[in-house]
């Protein structure tokens, strides 16, 4: 049985407002909770994608989740990929590439880039319930996925940014 994860709330400026909610409950209005989400690119410019499971809409995404209560959205992020895909990432190997805002949705997401070779990733430890399986695709297979609604759209957004980011940075 799985604990049902608490969540930090936060004001439209990003402050942490004290309160919290559980996973599933409804963003309060005026408040925000933190998604995360990290792109690991290898040297071959590959990028490590997960195959989400069934119960999770079965499509292709990057690994993310929300920072459970306490958690910077750093540790947020380090979290997430030890639970999914059992890896460890050095946080100084890590560099935030996106933040921004959605009133909408009522979540300021963060997005993170790490570039590391991850060898042998069939041997990495998947959380069940949300991961079926690891692969690393290139760019245009993550664009051909997408034209072929296989990968997971709030994610391809930020594939994106994270694009265009790496175009800026060269």
């Amino acid at each position: 049985m799985e604990e049902i994860e608490k969540r930090d709330l936060y004001d439209e400026n990003k402050n942490l407002t004290g309160e919290t909610m559980y996973k599933g409950e409804e963003i309060p209005e005026g408040k925000y909770i933190v998604v995360v989400l990290v792109y690991i690119q290898n040297s071959e410019g590959k990028f490590l994608i997960q195959k989400r499971s069934e119960r999770k809409n079965g499509k292709y995404a990057t690994t993310g989740g929300h920072p459970k209560s306490g958690e910077s959205s750093l540790e947020g992020i380090l979290t997430e990929v030890k639970e999914e895909i059992g890896l460890d990432i050095n946080p100084e190997k890590i560099e935030l590439y996106y933040g921004g805002r959605s009133d909408e949705e009522r979540v300021f997401w963060d997005d993170y880039y790490a570039k590391i070779d991850v060898p042998n990733i069939e041997n990495l430890q998947l959380q069940e319930e949300e991961v079926a399986s690891v692969h690393w695709f290139s760019a245009d297979e993550i664009h051909e996925l997408m034209k072929q609604d296989k990968f997971f759209k709030n994610h391809y957004e930020e594939f994106e940014r994270l694009e265009d980011w790496l175009k800026n940075k060269q």
